[in-house]
């Protein structure tokens, strides 16, 4: 029996983060898809391999290997105590270190942002915003 590949590691680099104010910009213009699954939504945006986006940071990522990056986003006006905001934060990028392998073998090659927006205005637990992002990276690749 042949072994499986090998495994994908279930840890949250800073090369999976989506920063810079361009790509993120790029991702909420007419460019992004969007999705929602209460209390998430989801917005995404493949790019081009050998693209023009000109950054540094995004030519490391293609040789680090990281075909999907993120950005998580929980707005004041929903959520009022920074305590909140970052539990909410902590709960969807755990949920998505535990969960990324659904994404990452659809992509097979290709590249993608994503965001994940918070829009319930009160906290959710551990399960329901696994089941949730799941449910979100699901219906991506069956889109992509």
């Amino acid at each position: 029996m042949p072994l499986p590949s090998e495994p994908l590691s279930q840890t949250f680099s800073k090369a999976e983060r989506l920063c810079g104010r361009k790509r993120i910009d790029a991702l909420f213009s007419s460019a992004g898809r969007s999705m929602a699954a209460y209390p998430l939504r989801a917005v995404y945006m493949m790019e081009e391999r050998g693209g023009n986006s000109g950054t540094l940071a995004s030519g490391e990522l293609c040789e680090a290997g990281v075909p999907a990056q993120i950005f998580i986003s929980v707005p004041k006006r929903l959520l009022r105590h920074a305590v909140d905001r970052n539990r909410a934060k902590r709960l969807v990028r755990e949920a998505y270190r535990h969960n990324k392998g659904i994404l990452w073998d659809a992509l097979a090659g290709r590249r993608m942002a994503l965001a994940f927006l918070w829009i319930s205005p009160r906290l959710a637990d551990y399960k329901t915003v696994e089941q949730k992002l799941v449910n979100l990276l699901q219906r991506i690749t069956e889109e992509i």
